[in-house]
């Protein structure tokens, strides 16, 4: 712990954790479980090379919107705990919808063979910073076409051959809606499975009322009851009979 304290400003320990008040309560009352998820966090950012932890809300983008949520990072090791190396074929295809500063896409670039893997963001910003930490990492991609495009979500044409999806509730409410809606239009176009992994899944009522998205499994931070907060869901999206 001493030797990572030292590597990383406790500044950025604070950073890391700021923007959400059950972070808050959970540093009040049990620091030492806080501390140890905050540097086990700070680990992987040293161990990739790369600055993805800030959280940043839209407004200080100039980009708020009722049904869009704020910039908060995917835990590190999320893709790792939902989706098995040997699920994932070279020629499979994998696309983060509300990528930020690009946590996801290197996760996915370098722990899987993915033939393409590609980062559509709303924040020029947030994806200049990707760009960065795409240039800068320390860790070997496996994926030698990582694409990261700006664009909103609602304009961005989902490609035929995506069959992993990847969503950290980068918004909600009819923004959501219709880019489940492009994604479902894609897969009628072109017959495919698509696994969709959704980190924090609020939503989840509306993409279940579309009647074509099956739950496959639940992975849950910690003990007990899954909370929408904190656990991963994977769906299966199946062209229609």
């Amino acid at each position: 712990m001493t030797v990572l304290l030292e590597a990383v400003a406790v500044v950025d320990i604070a950073a890391e954790c700021a923007g959400t008040e059950s972070v808050g309560l959970l540093a009040a009352r049990r620091p030492w479980t806080w501390l140890r998820r905050t540097a086990a966090k700070l680990l992987f950012e040293w161990r990739y090379g790369v600055h993805t932890s800030e959280f940043v809300h839209l407004e200080e983008l100039g980009l708020a919107h009722k049904d869009r949520a704020y910039y908060s990072p995917a835990n590190w090791m999320t893709l790792r705990r939902t989706l098995a190396r040997h699920e994932v074929g070279p020629d499979d295809v994998f696309l983060d919808l509300g990528s930020g500063m690009g946590r996801m896409v290197l996760e996915a670039a370098a722990g899987y063979r993915f033939k393409t893997v590609i980062g559509v963001e709303l924040s020029r910003h947030l994806n200049e910073i990707a760009r960065a930490n795409l240039k800068s990492t320390r860790v070997r991609l496996r994926c030698g076409d990582v694409r990261l495009v700006t664009s909103d979500a609602l304009d961005y044409a989902i490609p035929d051959d995506v069959n992993t999806v990847f969503m950290n509730n980068p918004f909600g409410g009819e923004v959501f809606s219709r880019v489940i809606d492009n994604l479902i239009e894609s897969v009628d176009r072109r017959p495919r499975r698509v696994r969709l992994i959704y980190f924090n899944p609020v939503e989840e009522a509306r993409l279940l009322a579309t009647g074509r998205f099956r739950p496959v499994r639940t992975v849950a931070r910690g003990r007990g009851k899954p909370e929408v907060f904190g656990s991963t869901r994977v769906y299966l999206l199946e062209p229609r009979a």
